[in-house]
């Protein structure tokens, strides 16, 4: 295969080609012509968004850009109507300008040609030339007089394309050797036998591909889109050299600019959000960051501005020498060696030392013996030193900087030092981790912390903290400070250490709403096993308790309770005897909002149901058995009987007479409704004998409308019916089960449910991602999202997928492409669910800052143009982030929508 280097063809040239490519792919004839030149001087190519009507992620666009960069095809007023069919005459005509021979026109020998073969008198020198160049032959072409369409102004279609495109790029050898093998086409005996070994050296060299159910469709017409893609790609077969394009090998590259060393000097490229970015191996957009240094690109320009940048070789053009350093050298030269000779290499100052965590280093910093890559460029006669990195070396230093990773498995830590480079070390066993008078164990370390550390001999020997951020420590509480200032715990060595609590620490004790500090067991051998969370002034902000190393009773039965003594004596579930002492400290569950002894001593009556828990004869949680959740076995409907399987893994069998029966959303429900399978609640009598109201449970998913911090409430909304929660007695999580307050919540956030009739119980904050897919893969079910933040992620659907775009759905994520627009969130029952956002293409017209209101022009009278935009709209022009003020009157925008809100403002 050959490649194109950087040619000189002189400005008229370049106007005359413009000008024939236009004809040539315009669906008028000579009247086009009489526009071009208007055309030429005040449109010319500089964007890849040129053609409004050639849409990101179109097929074609990569091969129609390229050209019209290359100055080989121009649209029409902004259009290049890449649907529209080609005639014979325009394709011919292209032909001669891809091949860069238009130069050649009139000065061949006098062609004589065939009887009533009639073209425009635009293409007649056009196709002369074709005619002296053997890519049309006379003996096979042919027009009838009588017929309505001329040959030059009949449908090029796809079988003559491919014989036209062979002998363009100088392959009729190939295809005569092909003139008798049949394709693998099912329509192939519709392809013409004189057209047989074109369409299979056109297939061959991947010029052009077969269409759906396996047909070439040799007689199908050629649109203006497919002739572009046609001849793009016969570029890597021809030796053809074009005026602005230049290939070479990336030398300097920014946001900005990027120059590239061709033919002998650095030539430099300005970069802007108009330029595209592609490889020459696929038809996907890049990004700038995809393009490399030393790799080799072809940069199409217009006045010193790259409009195109295609990666030819994403290979570092580098030559890499690995040897041993021995010493520097007067003059800027490295001693080196290998196993049998010395050798030196001159370095300059534009050559970059590189450590074995790719730090930047100084010359001097290199250590004798060190294994190091030098990596020059083979490219110029200087073969120049770009890089010296270091593979092996041996690090001894202290330094201070940050801790940005410590992985525990890998006994590794990567530190962020005082020049803002990442370096990473091992660490053994003699490892001494210290933070003020306290040593730590390399668990307890947090990222983001100051510190000072000693590297010996690549080994990490000592880490002291001397500026921490919130760290975590994990322990057993012993002795909670008589005025809950201080909290004793024993560490997980068993040693005892004291911390002072902020003043108002979060604590959370699962099953206990609100906690308070008094809420803490502390024990010399059986305190609360605890996560404390600490500060950077290492005060005790939250504690977690883990687990409570405590005794459980449940399913006991009440002797006798004595409210003098507090002593309650009860039966255990084995009819064993067993007595404790409940205190103010005692959890107190029964049906009421707030329980008290008071109030629940009144129902410790004999043959009481209750459910106990203590440590060490201490009642730590009583609770007076007012229901039975489970799921639903059987349903006695003659005996009017329910059972059901509760979470203690218990049968329990529960007579009903007249219950009431709830369920979120249903009304007027009867015992038929309760289904074996059910997950419910039992609400018991108050003597505890039968069912007084049947809970059945649901998991439903809500969007918040609002959130009313004061009264611990939000309202929500479902399937447009809107709903109000307290949620004072709710469990409220995130996505991974993180413990939230309400506070937590915001206005949008996507809730899963799960309610007990019609009263929730546990509500988790589902989490929402929107953005642009970048790449979907279906083998691996992955979807590569880029948030409004900027942020990249790959989401992989390891459940069912429902892709709903414009009110349908697919389940598969080949419906997907790159470019869409998406908020992807889980579903109640695990799916996920792929919403693709709407868009709008209009005119900008005004925004109210007061209102949030987003106004664009009309294209006809009933559509709406009024949007509110989301407190985080993107708002951008490529990369660039862009305000609203910044947006003018009749500036061309893209709008993406989510419920009526947009998201996205896009400027091209």
């Amino acid at each position: 295969m050959k490649s194109k280097r950087n040619h000189s063809i002189n400005s008229k040239k370049v106007v005359s080609a413009v000008l024939v490519s236009m004809v040539a792919l315009s669906s008028g004839t000579a009247a086009f012509a009489a526009e071009a030149t208007s055309l030429v001087s005040n449109q010319s190519v500089t964007s890849s968004s040129i053609f409004s009507d050639v849409k990101s992620g179109f097929f074609a666009e990569k091969h129609i850009y390229k050209l019209a960069a290359q100055g080989i095809l121009l649209g029409d007023k902004g259009l290049f109507r890449p649907n529209d069919g080609v005639t014979q005459q325009e394709a011919v005509t292209m032909a001669i300008r891809f091949m860069n021979i238009q130069n050649q026109m009139n000065s061949g020998a006098a062609v004589t040609w065939p009887t009533n073969f009639t073209v425009g008198n635009y293409f007649k020198p056009y196709v002369t030339l074709a005619f002296q160049k053997k890519l049309l032959d006379t003996k096979h072409v042919s027009d009838d007089a009588k017929a309505k369409t001329t040959w030059g102004e009949k449908k090029a279609n796809r079988e003559w394309i491919a014989e036209l495109l062979v002998r363009a790029i100088g392959k009729e050898a190939e295809a005569n050797l092909s003139a008798n093998k049949a394709t693998s086409f099912a329509d192939n005996s519709k392809i013409s036998a004189s057209k047989l070994g074109y369409v299979n050296a056109a297939i061959e060299m991947g010029l052009t591909k077969g269409i759906e159910g396996n047909r070439f469709d040799p007689l199908g017409s050629v649109t203006r889109a497919q002739l572009a893609t046609f001849f793009s790609r016969g570029e890597a077969f021809m030796d053809t050299q074009y005026a602005s394009a230049t290939e070479g090998i990336v030398t300097a590259l920014s946001d900005k600019s990027i120059s590239l060393f061709a033919n002998g000097s650095v030539r430099n490229y300005s970069l802007n959000n108009a330029t595209s970015y592609y490889t020459s191996t696929s038809d996907t957009k890049i990004a700038l960051t995809d393009v490399k240094l030393y790799s080799k690109v072809m940069v199409i320009e217009n006045s010193s501005k790259a409009v195109y940048v295609e990666v030819t070789d994403p290979k570092e053009q580098l030559e890499n020498i690995e040897t041993t350093f021995e010493r520097l050298f007067p003059g800027n030269s490295l001693g080196v060696s290998n196993n049998t000779a010395f050798a030196s290499y001159t370095y300059d100052s534009n050559t970059l030392f590189q450590d074995v965590n790719g730090n930047k280093i100084e010359p001097k910093d290199l250590t004798a013996g060190s294994q190091i890559i030098i990596k020059r460029e083979n490219f110029t006669a200087n073969k120049s030193i770009v890089m010296v990195q270091v593979k092996t070396g041996v690090v001894n230093k202290n330094e201070t900087g940050t801790l940005e990773k410590v992985e525990i498995n890998s006994k590794s830590v990567s530190i962020k030092n005082t020049l803002g480079t990442t370096e990473s070390y091992k660490w053994d066993d003699r490892l001494i981790v210290r933070y003020q008078n306290e040593i730590l164990t390399p668990a307890e370390l947090q990222n983001g912390s100051t510190i000072k550390y000693t590297v010996q001999n690549n080994i990490i020997q000592s880490i002291e903290v001397t500026q921490a951020v919130e760290r975590t420590l994990r322990g057993s509480i012993y002795e909670v400070g008589p005025n809950g200032t201080t909290l004793t715990y024993k560490r997980d060595g068993g040693s005892l250490d004291v911390k002072l609590l902020s003043d108002k620490p979060e604590i959370v004790i699962k099953g206990i709403d609100k906690p308070v500090i008094s809420d803490l067991i502390g024990d010399k051998t059986a305190g609360d096993q605890v996560e404390l969370t600490l500060d950077s002034k290492e005060l005790v902000t939250k504690i977690v308790v883990l687990n409570r190393q405590m005794e459980q009773k449940p399913a006991s039965t009440v002797v006798s309770y004595d409210a003098k003594t507090k002593l309650l004596t009860v039966l255990d579930a084995n009819k064993k005897p067993f007595v404790v002492t409940l205190d103010d400290k005692t959890n107190l569950i029964y049906n009421s909002n707030t329980p008290t002894l008071a109030g629940m001593e009144s129902l410790l009556t004999s043959t009481r149901k209750v459910n106990l828990s203590y440590i060490s004869n201490r009642a730590l949680s009583l609770e007076v058995v007012y229901k039975y959740d489970g799921t639903v076995t059987a349903v006695d409907t003659v005996n009017k009987k329910i059972t059901v399987q509760a979470n203690g893994e218990q049968s329990i069998t529960v007579p009903y007479s007249n219950p009431t029966i709830e369920m979120y959303g249903k009304s007027n429900l009867n015992i038929s409704d309760v289904k074996v399978g059910s997950s419910v609640s039992l609400v018991l009598s108050n003597n505890q004998d039968s069912i007084q109201k049947i809970q059945l449970n649901s998991v439903i998913q809500f969007e918040i409308v609002s959130v009313d911090l004061a009264a611990n409430r939000i309202i929500v909304k479902s399937e447009g019916v809107t709903s109000q929660m307290y949620l004072d007695k709710t469990v409220i999580i995130g996505d991974s089960g993180q413990s939230l307050r309400i506070s937590d919540l915001q206005v949008g956030n996507i809730l899963n449910v799960t309610l007990s009739g019609n009263t929730a119980t546990t509500v988790q904050n589902i989490k929402l991602l929107t953005g642009q897919v970048l790449a979907v893969d279906t083998k691996t079910a992955s979807v590569t999202v880029k948030d409004y933040n900027g942020s990249t992620e790959v989401l992989k659907a390891n459940s069912a997928v429902k892709v709903v775009r414009a009110g349908s759905i697919n389940t598969n994520l080949s419906s997907l492409a790159p470019q869409d627009r998406v908020e992807i969130r889980k579903d109640v029952d695990g799916t996920t669910i792929i919403k693709v956002l709407s868009s709008v293409n209009r005119e900008f017209w005004k925004y109210e800052s007061s209102t949030r209101e987003f106004f664009v022009k009309r294209q006809y009278t009933s559509e709406n143009n009024r949007y509110i935009l989301s407190p985080n709209v993107y708002i951008h022009q490529g990369d660039t982030t862009l305000l609203v003020q910044s947006l003018k009157e009749n500036d061309n925008i893209v709008v993406y929508i989510n419920n009526d809100v947009i998201v996205e403002v896009q400027k091209p």
